[in-house]
């Protein structure tokens, strides 16, 4: 062991002092020192880790060696198994070689195998063991468990009316009665005290020291009888004087009014509904903010609200008054003193606070603010520009309260306190007369080169003033010079300027500003996509004149794009006026002579006019243009038997037939000459028709009405027999075929052919629906039901077959089924027209009218959609909404729908317009029921 330095130095000092003890030293040990137990100790007094005193300890039994235990095995025959041998080990004395770790290696891995294929059928065994002993023995949880399931379908009602736990206690425990103390009256206490009638207490007798106020006699206590009554009258003559003073202080200040003292004791309650504690809090951590850093405004201010929000006003304007005291520099304690005080100490407050810090804008708007009439206004923005004279804010709240001359006094000082302030530059051009406004926007172009604004407001002011030539070159100019002044010519930015000058009446501007971005960063592939977008973004906007000038310029780079022309007129042809619309398909037809439908539109366009002999002109062209074009043909016999012109009908379609024989043309000859009882010359017509075109089914069709028309029954049979030869897939004709045999009573042999017709075109809904009222019409309801229901899992998502079963169910099953058929299709108008319907019957009118919009929105094609409307608003409606929706119909031009189809084919009708056909059929529809 090292002896340390400073045991050299010192002679005296051991040297092992101040050395951590050796291991397994204990003090003493060496001279025999031993622990002893006295009677307070329980055990031993030294440590269970001391070193044990041989001296004392008993004689230790004799221990064997190790190798004597060795040999003591028990190799006894009860200790010997015949499969395992000895439970000891008979080599143990030999020695533990490589080989004895080999075999141990490969017996482990041997047992290892095997427990793993036992592993499956333990673990089996395991978990049945477990379950049958969790049946045996279930938990109290698992024995409530189905009764805890049946707890959902609990009312409410039920479950208020469970009852509550008992109590064990007996009822005089559960219900103590509380003592009652009854006050005595002063006549009794003065009428017993005495003995028989005394009114007064004895001031010898120690009752009077129990009396508060009433001393014993003594040195500064007059002895004699006390009045109980005027102890009475005295106390309530001392609360009235008190109260007087309380009121009648020197101050002036009423701080107890004694009439309603009690009702402002009920003003007192505080209103804050939190905790106490957590207040108690906030105001300790908050104070503790505000002495270690006093100059930290927000905590004076989160103090002052915290006082507000208690109901102690008083306190939190104290509290903030502190604050700006000890920080008369922050804004916002100046500004949140001046909030918490009444108006005229807050116009104090706040004039302070200017004082303090004359260059906050804040402050002095706050001030402006206060004040209450429009001259103190005035003059405190007036003084606060010649302290602030560069504040826009002030200059526009300034110039707000004058009137137009003085305003523009004022703002020309503006601009030249605040240069780059756009909106003071433009607020003084509005104001000054066209030549001023001129060197004005010219002056703010110079102050601020970077602003499109400026350009923009120019060129409307020419455009106000009739100089249009002048706003092309404006806007051209705005872009060349902020462009070479590094602005970034941003195509979104400018299009919403163009849209504000199209709002603001700046046609012109805003069809510039159109022409001099549209082009700007797009690639050449991209422009007709790009600007067909924005377009429409424009339209849908409302601004129509943005959306004409981008199709424009669209037309001026790709001329013979037939779509460009087609989304021009269109958005003529809804917004636009027809003198725009026609002389838009003039310059259409001119660049795309081709395309039929422009020339259509046209010739429709002077037909809707009333202008016959100018939509004549224009097909007529259209055929020169368009040899043999069947789209034109049948435009040009339209308009003909439109306005009863039949002969030049008959000519032209005779002329069709000559040079483009097709399907169509043939059925409009076959339906003008049926139209007008020709119906020899019709069906020979059809005939030679099917002859040429014998798969189009349109043709059987028409020659089968016409000879049931004719009551040629047998013959209308075979022809629809044929036409299914030939168009087996046709839905329409296996109905018709149906309704034949269900007109001939034949209704064995009507629902063969629509199981047929379902066999051929399977999962067609059209079909189900038929074969479903085919059975209600001969009063089968159960087995419509069932076809239904095999319907409705064949087309889960057919709208029809969804809107006829909600109105086979009952009516209260009704809403039900409604719920099913939306989840399955939410948007097809069938389904919606059923749900307004069920509305409608359940006169629920608001939310009817409301799902019909939806419905014709959906679908505006759907006719009978259109005719239910008409009806409601019939019978629910005002006019106004009658011919609302009447123009509505007539804009959208139905086509379809099962009683619309029902009028509009009937070939007595075949001239009758949208508005006579919705006149009609909503006529004909009954009201749900």
């Amino acid at each position: 062991m090292s002896v340390p330095p400073q045991a050299f130095v010192n002679k005296n000092k051991k040297h092992f002092l101040g050395i951590p003890a050796p291991l397994g030293y204990v003090a003493g040990v060496g001279r025999g020192a031993t622990g002893f137990t006295t009677r307070s100790d329980i055990g031993p007094a030294r440590d269970a880790n001391d070193v044990s005193d041989d001296r004392h300890a008993p004689p230790a039994a004799k221990r064997k060696k190790p190798e004597e235990e060795d040999d003591d095995e028990d190799l006894n025959d009860s200790n010997y198994d015949e499969f395992s041998g000895y439970s000891g080990s008979l080599f143990s004395k030999d020695p533990y070689d490589k080989d004895d770790a080999e075999a141990d290696a490969i017996y482990e891995s041997i047992d290892k195998r095997m427990d793993e294929k036992r592993k499956e059928y333990r673990e089996k065994r395991l978990k049945e063991d477990l379950e049958r002993y969790r049946q045996e023995r279930p938990k109290i949880q698992q024995q409530f468990s189905d009764l805890k399931r049946e707890l959902k379908s609990v009312s409410e009602d039920e479950w208020s009316a469970i009852p509550e736990v008992g109590d064990a206690r007996n009822r005089k425990q559960r219900n103590p009665r509380a003592e009652k103390f009854t006050p005595l009256p002063d006549s009794v206490l003065s009428r017993n005290l005495g003995g028989e009638s005394s009114s007064s207490i004895d001031p010898g007798s120690g009752l009077a020291s129990m009396m508060p106020g009433v001393m014993t006699p003594g040195m500064l206590t007059p002895s004699g009888d006390l009045d109980l009554r005027k102890i009475g009258q005295a106390r309530n003559t001392l609360m009235t004087v008190k109260l007087s003073q309380v009121s009648d202080s020197v101050t002036g200040q009423t701080v107890v009014d004694p009439k309603g003292y009690l009702t402002d004791l009920q003003s007192m309650i505080p209103t804050y509904g939190g905790d106490i504690n957590d207040i108690k809090k906030a105001r300790l951590l908050l104070k503790s903010v505000r002495e270690t850093n006093p100059n930290h405004p927000p905590a004076w201010i989160a103090s002052a609200r915290l006082e507000e929000v208690t109901g102690k006003v008083q306190s939190a304007r104290n509290l903030i008054m502190k604050g700006c005291e000890v920080n008369p520099s922050s804004e916002e304690l100046w500004l949140e003193a001046a909030r918490l005080q009444p108006r005229d100490t807050a116009r104090a407050v706040i004039a302070h606070a200017a004082r303090n810090l004359p260059h906050s804008v804040r402050i002095w708007v706050k001030a402006a603010d206060l004040e209450q009439e429009v001259k103190a206004k005035r003059r405190v923005y007036r003084k606060a520009l010649e302290h602030i004279p560069n504040s826009v804010r002030l200059w526009k709240a300034a110039v707000e309260l004058e009137n137009p001359e003085d305003a523009r006094i004022l703002l020309s000082r503006a601009v030249e306190c605040c240069p780059t302030s756009v909106e003071l530059w433009l607020a003084l051009a509005r104001l000054e007369t066209y030549e001023n406004a001129r060197k004005v926007l010219n002056k703010a172009r110079e102050n601020i080169p970077t602003d499109r604004q400026i350009w923009v407001t120019a060129a409307k002011l020419e455009e106000a003033h009739g100089n249009t030539h002048m706003v092309e070159k404006i806007i051209d100019r705005a872009i060349t010079s902020l462009s070479a002044n590094g602005v970034e010519i941003n195509r979104e930015h400018w299009f919403k300027e163009a849209m504000e000058a199209e709002k603001s009446g700046a046609v012109h501007t805003c069809q510039a500003i159109i022409r001099a971005v549209i082009g700007h960063g797009i690639e050449p592939e991209d422009q007709k996509h790009t600007w067909m977008e924005d377009a429409e973004a424009c339209a849908n906007e409302g601004a129509y004149e943005c959306a004409r000038a981008v199709y424009g310029y669209a037309l001026s780079v790709f001329p013979s794009k037939k779509s460009i022309w087609l989304r021009a007129a269109y958005l003529e042809k809804q917004h636009g006026t027809r003198a725009s619309l026609e002389a838009l398909l003039q310059r259409a037809v001119a660049h795309c002579p081709k395309s039929e439908v422009l020339w259509l539109m046209g010739a429709k366009s002077k037909w809707m006019a009333g202008d016959v002999p100018a939509a004549r002109g224009i097909l007529s062209l259209a055929f020169q243009a368009n040899p043999n074009s069947e789209e034109i043909w049948l435009a040009a016999v339209k308009l003909e038997s439109e306005n009863r012109e039949y002969d030049r009908a008959r000519r032209l379609l005779s002329k069709a037939r000559a040079s483009a024989p097709t399907p169509r043309v043939m059925i409009k000859s076959a339906k003008l000459e049926w139209a007008l009882n020709n119906l020899d010359v019709a069906l020979t017509l059809l005939e030679e028709a099917i002859r040429v075109f014998g798969d189009y089914a349109k043709l059987h069709m028409m020659k089968g009405q016409i000879e049931e028309q004719m009551n040629n029954d047998e013959e209308a049979r075979n022809t629809y027999s044929q036409g299914l030869k030939k168009c087996a897939t046709s839905v329409a004709m296996w109905i018709l075929q149906s309704r034949l045999e269900e007109k001939l009573k034949n209704v064995t042999k009507a629902r063969s052919v629509l199981e047929k017709a379902r066999l051929r075109n399977p999962k067609n809904p059209e079909l189900w629906l038929e074969s479903v009222r085919l059975e209600r019409r001969n009063g089968s309801a159960e087995i419509a039901n069932a076809l239904m229901a095999k319907a409705l899992q064949e087309c889960p998502n057919a709208g029809r077959l969804w809107a006829e079963a909600i109105f086979m169910e009952s009516r209260p099953q009704r809403k039900t089924k409604s719920v099913d058929a939306l989840k399955k299709c939410e948007h097809d108008a069938y389904v919606l027209l059923a749900v307004s319907q069920l509305f409608w019957t359940e006169r629920k009118i608001n939310k009817c009218r409301e799902w019909f919009n939806r419905t014709v929105k959906i679908d505006p094609d759907l006719g009978d959609a259109w005719a239910y409307f008409y009806k409601f608003e019939l019978l629910h409606g005002t006019e106004q909404q009658q011919e609302e929706v009447k123009t509505r119909c007539k804009t959208a031009e139905p086509h379809h729908g099962e009683a619309w189809c029902k009028v509009s084919k009937e070939i007595g009708n075949w001239c009758l317009s949208t508005e006579q056909i919705l006149l009609l059929v909503a006529n004909n529809l009954p009201v749900p029921t």
